[in-house]
């Protein structure tokens, strides 16, 4: 597929820093990146910010939706938020993140009917813990493909090897 705006979203209570360069690295593969500082908020909080955050950016549809860690099963309820602003979702990216679940999303948010509306996949570096083993192993299971970064090739190539095979 081809990206408009990749969207990195960090874990809850965590801050923008928490991608280190991979934003910048992003960038130097031709991707246009947003990575909004969503600092102190979880939830709905935490999707309402960030999806008021990402307007104000004026994305590129299609958007492509990163979630890292408790991220992950917010994307559907940022990626509502979007479509009703008329923004395209064009693929959800996990890294090393749980995934939603179905009906509620684990935090209290109601999970889209027709979600997922686009490809999904997940993204398992190095540096992720084994808890993301489970989440590896059910995104498989999902069907969705799933990619694991090994030294040497750094997370940037192995996010675009992913973005390519959506």
């Amino acid at each position: 597929m081809t990206p408009g705006t990749i969207v990195l979203l960090h874990t809850p209570h965590a801050t923008a820093d928490m991608w280190g360069d991979l934003p910048e690295a992003l960038r130097s593969h031709g991707l246009d990146v947003v990575a909004p500082d969503v600092q102190g908020e979880d939830g709905t909080r935490y999707v309402a910010r960030a999806s008021l955050i990402i307007a104000a950016t004026a994305p590129t549809a299609p958007l492509v939706l990163v979630g890292h860690g408790a991220a992950g099963p917010l994307l559907p309820g940022v990626a509502l938020a979007q479509r009703a602003a008329h923004r395209k979702i064009g693929a959800y990216v996990f890294v090393d993140a749980d995934l939603p679940r179905p009906l509620t999303d684990g935090h209290g948010l109601p999970m889209p009917p027709d979600w997922p509306e686009a490809p999904c996949g997940y993204l398992r570096t190095r540096s992720a813990r084994d808890e993301h083993d489970r989440a590896a192993r059910e995104a498989r299971l999902r069907g969705w493909p799933v990619v694991e970064q090994t030294p040497p090739t750094d997370v940037a190539q192995a996010f675009t090897q992913l973005i390519a095979a959506l």
